[in-house]
Protein backbone atom coordinates (compact mmCIF):
# COMPACT_ATOMS: atom_id res chain seq x y z
CA UNK A 1 0.00 0.00 0.00
CA UNK A 2 1.33 3.49 -0.82
CA UNK A 3 2.66 5.51 2.10
CA UNK A 4 2.48 2.44 4.31
CA UNK A 5 -1.26 2.96 4.89
CA UNK A 6 -3.22 -0.03 6.04
CA UNK A 7 -6.34 -1.19 4.22
CA UNK A 8 -9.47 -1.33 6.33
CA UNK A 9 -10.79 -4.89 6.73
CA UNK A 10 -14.08 -5.74 5.05
CA UNK A 11 -16.83 -8.23 5.74
CA UNK A 12 -15.27 -10.42 3.03
CA UNK A 13 -12.05 -10.55 5.05
CA UNK A 14 -14.04 -11.59 8.12
CA UNK A 15 -15.82 -14.28 6.08
CA UNK A 16 -12.52 -15.68 4.84
CA UNK A 17 -11.02 -15.84 8.34
CA UNK A 18 -14.17 -17.34 9.90
CA UNK A 19 -14.60 -19.82 7.03
CA UNK A 20 -18.14 -18.68 6.21
CA UNK A 21 -19.86 -16.72 3.45
CA UNK A 22 -20.07 -12.93 3.44
CA UNK A 23 -23.90 -12.98 3.79
CA UNK A 24 -23.45 -15.14 6.89
CA UNK A 25 -21.12 -12.50 8.36
CA UNK A 26 -23.73 -9.78 7.73
CA UNK A 27 -26.51 -11.82 9.31
CA UNK A 28 -24.36 -12.88 12.25
CA UNK A 29 -23.29 -9.33 13.09
CA UNK A 30 -26.82 -7.96 12.68
CA UNK A 31 -28.15 -10.44 15.26
CA UNK A 32 -30.18 -12.59 12.90
CA UNK A 33 -31.75 -15.54 14.75
CA UNK A 34 -31.15 -17.69 11.66
CA UNK A 35 -27.45 -17.95 12.55
CA UNK A 36 -26.33 -20.62 15.00
CA UNK A 37 -24.72 -19.28 18.16
CA UNK A 38 -21.46 -21.17 17.50
CA UNK A 39 -21.22 -19.59 14.05
CA UNK A 40 -22.01 -16.14 15.47
CA UNK A 41 -19.20 -16.47 18.03
CA UNK A 42 -16.78 -17.56 15.30
CA UNK A 43 -17.69 -14.53 13.17
CA UNK A 44 -17.39 -12.13 16.11
CA UNK A 45 -13.97 -13.54 17.01
CA UNK A 46 -12.78 -13.12 13.43
CA UNK A 47 -14.11 -9.55 13.28
CA UNK A 48 -12.38 -8.69 16.57
CA UNK A 49 -9.06 -10.14 15.45
CA UNK A 50 -9.19 -8.14 12.21
CA UNK A 51 -10.45 -4.93 13.82
CA UNK A 52 -13.57 -4.95 11.68
CA UNK A 53 -16.53 -2.78 12.67
CA UNK A 54 -19.99 -2.73 11.15
CA UNK A 55 -20.83 0.50 9.32
CA UNK A 56 -23.79 1.36 11.52
CA UNK A 57 -24.82 4.36 9.41
CA UNK A 58 -25.04 2.25 6.27
CA UNK A 59 -26.89 -0.47 8.16
CA UNK A 60 -29.40 2.02 9.51
CA UNK A 61 -29.96 3.55 6.10
CA UNK A 62 -30.70 0.09 4.73
CA UNK A 63 -33.30 -0.26 7.50
CA UNK A 64 -34.77 3.13 6.57
CA UNK A 65 -33.32 5.08 9.52
CA UNK A 66 -30.36 7.43 9.91
CA UNK A 67 -30.10 6.80 13.64
CA UNK A 68 -29.74 10.55 14.09
CA UNK A 69 -31.90 13.38 15.44
CA UNK A 70 -31.16 16.96 14.38
CA UNK A 71 -31.34 19.69 17.04
CA UNK A 72 -31.47 23.38 16.10
CA UNK A 73 -30.79 25.92 18.83
CA UNK A 74 -32.17 29.34 17.88
CA UNK A 75 -30.06 32.27 19.10
CA UNK A 76 -30.84 35.98 19.17
CA UNK A 77 -29.99 37.80 15.98
CA UNK A 78 -26.57 39.40 16.31
CA UNK A 79 -25.64 37.31 19.36
CA UNK A 80 -23.27 34.39 19.57
CA UNK A 81 -24.17 30.95 20.88
CA UNK A 82 -22.39 31.82 24.15
CA UNK A 83 -25.08 34.38 25.04
CA UNK A 84 -28.05 32.02 24.84
CA UNK A 85 -30.14 31.30 27.94
CA UNK A 86 -28.20 28.71 29.98
CA UNK A 87 -31.40 26.69 30.38
CA UNK A 88 -31.27 26.03 26.62
CA UNK A 89 -27.88 24.39 27.08
CA UNK A 90 -29.19 22.24 29.92
CA UNK A 91 -32.12 21.28 27.69
CA UNK A 92 -29.79 20.55 24.77
CA UNK A 93 -27.73 18.23 26.94
CA UNK A 94 -30.86 16.46 28.13
CA UNK A 95 -32.09 16.01 24.55
CA UNK A 96 -28.74 14.44 23.62
CA UNK A 97 -28.92 12.07 26.60
CA UNK A 98 -32.54 11.10 25.88
CA UNK A 99 -31.74 10.49 22.21
CA UNK A 100 -28.74 8.38 23.14
CA UNK A 101 -30.89 6.25 25.43
CA UNK A 102 -33.10 5.54 22.42
CA UNK A 103 -30.07 4.58 20.32
CA UNK A 104 -29.88 7.88 18.40
CA UNK A 105 -27.01 10.27 17.86
CA UNK A 106 -27.62 14.03 17.68
CA UNK A 107 -26.63 16.57 15.04
CA UNK A 108 -26.59 20.05 16.61
CA UNK A 109 -26.75 23.40 14.84
CA UNK A 110 -26.88 26.95 16.29
CA UNK A 111 -28.80 29.34 14.04
CA UNK A 112 -29.42 33.07 14.36
CA UNK A 113 -29.29 34.78 10.96
CA UNK A 114 -31.77 34.33 8.13
CA UNK A 115 -29.00 33.26 5.73
CA UNK A 116 -28.15 30.39 8.07
CA UNK A 117 -31.65 28.98 8.63
CA UNK A 118 -31.89 25.32 7.72
CA UNK A 119 -34.29 22.62 8.82
CA UNK A 120 -34.50 20.10 5.97
CA UNK A 121 -32.47 17.40 7.73
CA UNK A 122 -35.15 14.76 7.32
CA UNK A 123 -35.72 15.51 3.66
CA UNK A 124 -31.98 15.24 2.97
CA UNK A 125 -31.76 11.91 4.77
CA UNK A 126 -29.43 13.35 7.43
CA UNK A 127 -31.76 12.78 10.39
CA UNK A 128 -34.96 10.97 11.32
CA UNK A 129 -36.48 14.07 12.92
CA UNK A 130 -35.87 17.58 14.19
CA UNK A 131 -36.05 19.30 17.57
CA UNK A 132 -36.02 23.11 17.67
CA UNK A 133 -35.27 24.97 20.91
CA UNK A 134 -34.05 28.42 21.89
CA UNK A 135 -35.03 32.05 22.24
CA UNK A 136 -38.51 33.13 21.24
CA UNK A 137 -37.23 36.62 20.42
CA UNK A 138 -35.89 35.60 17.00
CA UNK A 139 -39.15 35.95 15.12
CA UNK A 140 -37.60 35.36 11.69
CA UNK A 141 -36.26 32.00 12.79
CA UNK A 142 -39.60 30.83 14.18
CA UNK A 143 -41.39 31.97 11.01
CA UNK A 144 -38.92 29.94 8.96
CA UNK A 145 -39.34 26.75 10.99
CA UNK A 146 -43.10 27.20 11.17
CA UNK A 147 -43.10 27.40 7.38
CA UNK A 148 -41.51 23.95 7.15
CA UNK A 149 -44.52 22.24 8.70
CA UNK A 150 -45.89 19.51 6.45
CA UNK A 151 -47.28 16.01 6.66
CA UNK A 152 -44.72 13.36 7.37
CA UNK A 153 -42.19 15.64 9.07
CA UNK A 154 -41.21 14.64 12.59
CA UNK A 155 -40.55 17.85 14.49
CA UNK A 156 -41.02 19.10 18.06
CA UNK A 157 -40.44 22.62 19.40
CA UNK A 158 -39.49 24.08 22.77
CA UNK A 159 -40.08 27.81 23.17
CA UNK A 160 -42.41 28.15 20.18
CA UNK A 161 -44.49 31.35 20.04
CA UNK A 162 -47.08 29.51 17.93
CA UNK A 163 -49.88 27.23 19.02
CA UNK A 164 -50.31 25.47 15.68
CA UNK A 165 -47.02 23.55 15.67
CA UNK A 166 -45.93 20.58 17.75
CA UNK A 167 -44.77 22.23 20.96
CA UNK A 168 -43.61 20.89 24.26
CA UNK A 169 -43.61 23.38 27.15
CA UNK A 170 -43.28 23.74 30.88
CA UNK A 171 -46.52 23.74 32.85
CA UNK A 172 -46.35 27.52 33.05
CA UNK A 173 -49.77 28.12 34.59
CA UNK A 174 -48.92 25.68 37.35
CA UNK A 175 -45.71 27.66 37.90
CA UNK A 176 -47.67 30.89 38.38
CA UNK A 177 -49.98 29.27 40.89
CA UNK A 178 -47.06 27.67 42.71
CA UNK A 179 -45.34 31.05 42.99
CA UNK A 180 -48.37 32.67 44.63
CA UNK A 181 -48.85 29.77 47.04
CA UNK A 182 -45.21 29.89 48.07
CA UNK A 183 -45.02 33.66 48.54
CA UNK A 184 -48.23 33.82 50.59
CA UNK A 185 -47.12 30.87 52.73
CA UNK A 186 -43.79 32.65 53.30
CA UNK A 187 -45.64 35.63 54.78
CA UNK A 188 -45.81 38.02 51.85
CA UNK A 189 -49.17 39.67 51.22
CA UNK A 190 -48.89 41.58 47.95
CA UNK A 191 -46.91 39.60 45.35
CA UNK A 192 -46.58 41.19 41.92
CA UNK A 193 -45.79 39.59 38.57
CA UNK A 194 -42.84 41.14 36.73
CA UNK A 195 -42.77 40.50 32.99
CA UNK A 196 -44.27 41.32 29.61
CA UNK A 197 -47.53 39.87 28.31
CA UNK A 198 -48.02 41.08 24.74
CA UNK A 199 -44.87 39.51 23.31
CA UNK A 200 -43.94 36.31 21.44
CA UNK A 201 -42.97 34.80 24.82
CA UNK A 202 -46.15 32.76 25.22
CA UNK A 203 -44.66 31.14 28.30
CA UNK A 204 -44.48 34.51 30.12
CA UNK A 205 -48.20 35.15 29.53
CA UNK A 206 -49.03 31.62 30.71
CA UNK A 207 -47.09 32.17 33.94
CA UNK A 208 -48.97 35.42 34.51
CA UNK A 209 -52.31 33.70 33.90
CA UNK A 210 -51.52 31.07 36.53
CA UNK A 211 -50.37 33.79 38.93
CA UNK A 212 -53.52 35.87 38.35
CA UNK A 213 -55.85 32.89 38.82
CA UNK A 214 -54.22 32.00 42.14
CA UNK A 215 -54.31 35.61 43.34
CA UNK A 216 -58.03 35.95 42.62
CA UNK A 217 -58.77 32.65 44.33
CA UNK A 218 -57.11 34.11 47.44
CA UNK A 219 -59.21 37.25 47.19
CA UNK A 220 -56.28 39.36 45.99
CA UNK A 221 -56.02 41.64 42.99
CA UNK A 222 -53.30 40.66 40.48
CA UNK A 223 -50.46 43.14 40.04
CA UNK A 224 -48.33 43.54 36.93
CA UNK A 225 -44.93 45.21 36.77
CA UNK A 226 -44.52 45.33 32.98
CA UNK A 227 -41.13 45.04 31.35
CA UNK A 228 -40.07 46.72 28.14
CA UNK A 229 -37.52 45.40 25.70
CA UNK A 230 -33.90 46.03 26.65
CA UNK A 231 -30.49 44.67 25.69
CA UNK A 232 -30.74 41.89 28.28
CA UNK A 233 -33.38 40.24 30.45
CA UNK A 234 -31.46 41.43 33.51
CA UNK A 235 -31.82 45.04 32.36
CA UNK A 236 -35.53 44.51 31.72
CA UNK A 237 -35.89 43.30 35.29
CA UNK A 238 -33.87 46.20 36.71
CA UNK A 239 -35.96 48.80 34.90
CA UNK A 240 -39.29 47.24 35.86
CA UNK A 241 -38.25 47.02 39.52
CA UNK A 242 -37.08 50.64 39.49
CA UNK A 243 -40.49 51.73 38.20
CA UNK A 244 -42.16 49.79 41.01
CA UNK A 245 -39.96 51.58 43.53
CA UNK A 246 -40.46 55.01 41.97
CA UNK A 247 -44.25 54.63 41.94
CA UNK A 248 -44.26 53.56 45.59
CA UNK A 249 -46.34 50.49 44.76
CA UNK A 250 -47.68 48.56 47.74
CA UNK A 251 -45.76 45.43 46.75
CA UNK A 252 -43.81 43.15 49.08
CA UNK A 253 -42.85 40.35 46.67
CA UNK A 254 -42.04 39.86 42.99
CA UNK A 255 -42.48 36.77 40.83
CA UNK A 256 -40.43 37.46 37.70
CA UNK A 257 -41.20 35.74 34.40
CA UNK A 258 -37.63 34.39 34.29
CA UNK A 259 -34.57 34.18 36.53
CA UNK A 260 -32.60 36.75 34.55
CA UNK A 261 -35.32 39.36 35.17
CA UNK A 262 -35.45 38.37 38.85
CA UNK A 263 -31.70 38.87 39.20
CA UNK A 264 -32.01 42.33 37.64
CA UNK A 265 -34.81 43.15 40.09
CA UNK A 266 -32.65 42.09 43.05
CA UNK A 267 -29.96 44.52 41.86
CA UNK A 268 -32.49 47.34 41.60
CA UNK A 269 -33.83 46.70 45.12
CA UNK A 270 -30.28 46.56 46.51
CA UNK A 271 -29.42 49.87 44.82
CA UNK A 272 -32.48 51.42 46.50
CA UNK A 273 -31.51 49.98 49.93
CA UNK A 274 -34.56 47.73 49.94
CA UNK A 275 -33.70 44.49 51.71
CA UNK A 276 -34.32 41.17 49.96
CA UNK A 277 -35.95 39.08 51.39
CA UNK A 278 -36.78 41.17 54.50
CA UNK A 279 -38.72 43.97 52.80
CA UNK A 280 -39.45 42.33 49.47
CA UNK A 281 -39.24 38.74 48.30
CA UNK A 282 -38.04 37.88 44.80
CA UNK A 283 -38.39 34.69 42.82
CA UNK A 284 -38.03 33.69 39.19
CA UNK A 285 -38.31 30.80 36.74
CA UNK A 286 -35.59 28.67 35.05
CA UNK A 287 -33.13 27.72 37.83
CA UNK A 288 -30.16 29.42 36.19
CA UNK A 289 -26.84 28.59 37.80
CA UNK A 290 -26.29 32.32 38.42
CA UNK A 291 -29.35 32.35 40.67
CA UNK A 292 -27.80 29.77 42.98
CA UNK A 293 -24.92 32.15 43.73
CA UNK A 294 -26.70 35.51 43.78
CA UNK A 295 -27.03 37.48 47.01
CA UNK A 296 -29.35 36.26 48.33
CA UNK A 297 -29.65 32.98 46.38
CA UNK A 298 -32.71 33.08 44.15
CA UNK A 299 -35.87 31.11 44.80
CA UNK A 300 -37.10 29.77 41.49
CA UNK A 301 -39.44 27.39 39.70
CA UNK A 302 -38.28 25.17 36.87
CA UNK A 303 -39.00 22.06 34.86
CA UNK A 304 -36.57 19.18 35.14
CA UNK A 305 -34.35 19.52 32.03
CA UNK A 306 -34.06 15.72 31.86
CA UNK A 307 -37.85 15.36 31.68
CA UNK A 308 -38.09 18.16 29.14
CA UNK A 309 -35.42 16.58 26.92
CA UNK A 310 -37.09 13.17 27.12
CA UNK A 311 -40.48 14.72 26.27
CA UNK A 312 -39.05 16.36 23.13
CA UNK A 313 -37.41 13.14 21.94
CA UNK A 314 -40.61 11.21 22.60
CA UNK A 315 -42.65 13.81 20.70
CA UNK A 316 -40.45 13.28 17.63
CA UNK A 317 -39.97 9.53 17.76
CA UNK A 318 -43.35 8.46 19.17
CA UNK A 319 -45.69 11.22 18.05
CA UNK A 320 -45.92 10.62 14.31
CA UNK A 321 -49.40 11.37 13.05
CA UNK A 322 -50.42 13.20 16.23
CA UNK A 323 -49.92 16.70 17.54
CA UNK A 324 -47.74 16.87 20.64
CA UNK A 325 -49.35 18.91 23.40
CA UNK A 326 -47.17 17.92 26.27
CA UNK A 327 -46.60 19.89 29.46
CA UNK A 328 -43.48 19.21 31.50
CA UNK A 329 -44.14 19.38 35.28
CA UNK A 330 -42.41 22.13 37.27
CA UNK A 331 -41.09 22.22 40.82
CA UNK A 332 -40.34 24.90 43.39
CA UNK A 333 -36.74 25.45 44.52
CA UNK A 334 -36.72 27.53 47.69
CA UNK A 335 -33.66 29.66 48.46
CA UNK A 336 -32.84 32.75 50.45
CA UNK A 337 -34.56 35.40 48.30
CA UNK A 338 -37.98 34.53 49.76
CA UNK A 339 -36.93 33.54 53.31
CA UNK A 340 -38.77 36.41 55.02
Amino acid sequence: MSGGSRRRPTSFDVAERAGVSQPTVSRALSGSPAIAEATRRKVIEAATELGYFVDERAARLRRGSTGTLAVVVICRQGDSASSINPFAYALLGSVCVAASERGFETLVSFQAQADDFFGHYQEQGRADGLIVIGTTTNGQAWEYFRGLESDGRRVAYWGSPYEDIEWVRSDNRAAGRLAVEHLLAAGYRRPCFLGALNTPQVQFAERYEGYAEAMREKGLEPCLAPTVKAATREEEGRRAARRLIERGEDVDAVFAACDAMALGAIEAFAAADIAVPGEVGVMGFDDLVAGRFSRPPLTTIAPDPAEAGAALVEAVLDGEGTKARQRVPVSLIVRGSTAK
